[in-house]
């Protein structure tokens, strides 16, 4: 059974004079995608690396640490652990983190905290033209100043 069949809903609606419900017809609804990207990234992040052992002829998932309990059809697993995506590394194809972009006030991914490796970063003032003060004119076009400001960016030491 796939993780969409697992989380499959029925909707109703009803049908009848003023909302009343002399037919009501059901159907089987797919969960939505925000709903199974949630399902996929907690799955991924209570992922476990496990080994192929040979069980009486059979093959058998185990996890590689004891203190994990073996995994059902529905976890996820992985064979082998990720490579080191901080230092650029040829083989693997991971460009590293130096010099990347990153958010200061950020606690997820982008965060420089997270992506920089705890390698810290240099920040810099950076101006930016960005277009400003639009007007629509009839018609029909649309007028804009350009506009220059300036940001703070952060990049991975």
């Amino acid at each position: 059974m796939t993780l969409i069949e697992m989380h499959m809903r029925i909707e109703c609606k009803c049908h009848g004079v003023s909302g009343s419900c002399e037919l009501k017809t059901c159907w089987k609804a797919m969960p939505t995608f925000r709903e199974i990207g949630e399902i996929l990234k907690d799955k991924f992040d209570g992922a476990t690396e496990v080994r192929v052992k040979e069980v009486s002829g059979r093959s058998e998932l185990e996890p590689n640490k004891q203190y994990f309990k073996k995994p059902t059809e529905v976890d996820l697993v992985y064979v082998s652990s990720s490579p080191e995506y901080c230092d650029y590394d040829i083989n693997s194809g991971s460009l590293g983190t130096h010099g990347r972009r990153c958010n200061k006030t950020s606690r997820g991914l982008e965060g420089c905290d997270l992506l920089c490796c705890n390698r810290g970063y240099t920040s810099y003032q950076e101006s930016v033209q960005e277009r400003c003060s639009c007007k629509f004119h009839w018609c029909c076009f649309v007028r804009c100043r350009t506009c220059t400001r300036d940001v703070t960016v952060h990049t991975c030491n």
